[in-house]
C-alpha cells in the first residue's frame, strides 16, 4: 500500500469514454493561483488540460463524473528532469563549451538550438518506453459525483 504523501491527486471530470480509456479534463493551477495576493500581482496561472488515461474499466465511468487523477510523485519529478532539467543542462553545457573554444555566436546559437531539436527527436523515437514510466490512474470522486 502506497503513503498518501507519494501521489499527486488532482480533481477533474470525465469528457470521454471509450474501451481504451477515459478522458478526463483538469484544471492545472499553479502554486502562485492558491496564494492570497494572487489578485493583486497577476502571475497567477490556471489551464484547463485534457488528459487520455488507459484503464480497463472504462464502462465504470461517464461523461460528466467528477474522478480523481493520481500519479506518483516520483513520477511527476521524472517528468519534470525530462522536461525542463535535462535539455537546460545539455542547452548551457553546448553554449559553454562552444564558446569556451571561441566559435561566432552564430554558430553556437545554431548548434544549441540543433542540440534541443536532436533531444526531442531522441525523445520522440524513445516515446513508448518513456510513456511506460509514467502512469495515470483515475479513482472514483464520490463526495462530487453528479
Amino acid at each position: 500500500m502506497e503513503k498518501s504523501e507519494t501521489i499527486v491527486r488532482h480533481p477533474g471530470i470525465v469528457t470521454a469514454v471509450s474501451d481504451k480509456g477515459v478522458t478526463v479534463q483538469i484544471n492545472a493551477v499553479s502554486a502562485c493561483a492558491t496564494c492570497a495576493a494572487h489578485a493583486k500581482c497577476g502571475f497567477a496561472e490556471s489551464k484547463d488540460k485534457t488528459l487520455e488515461i488507459p484503464t480497463e474499466h472504462s464502462s465504470d465511468y461517464q461523461i460528466g463524473q467528477h474522478v480523481t487523477v493520481n500519479i506518483d510523485h516520483s513520477r511527476g519529478l521524472l517528468a519534470v528532469w525530462f522536461a525542463y532539467l535535462l535539455p537546460a543542462i545539455l542547452l548551457i553545457a553546448v553554449i559553454v563549451a562552444l564558446s569556451l573554444a571561441h566559435i561566432p555566436e552564430g554558430l553556437v546559437a545554431l548548434a544549441a538550438l540543433a542540440t534541443l531539436g536532436l533531444y526531442i527527436l531522441v525523445l520522440y523515437i524513445a516515446r513508448r518506453r518513456i510513456d511506460s514510466h509514467f502512469t495515470l490512474t483515475i479513482s472514483p470522486n464520490s463526495e462530487n459525483n453528479s
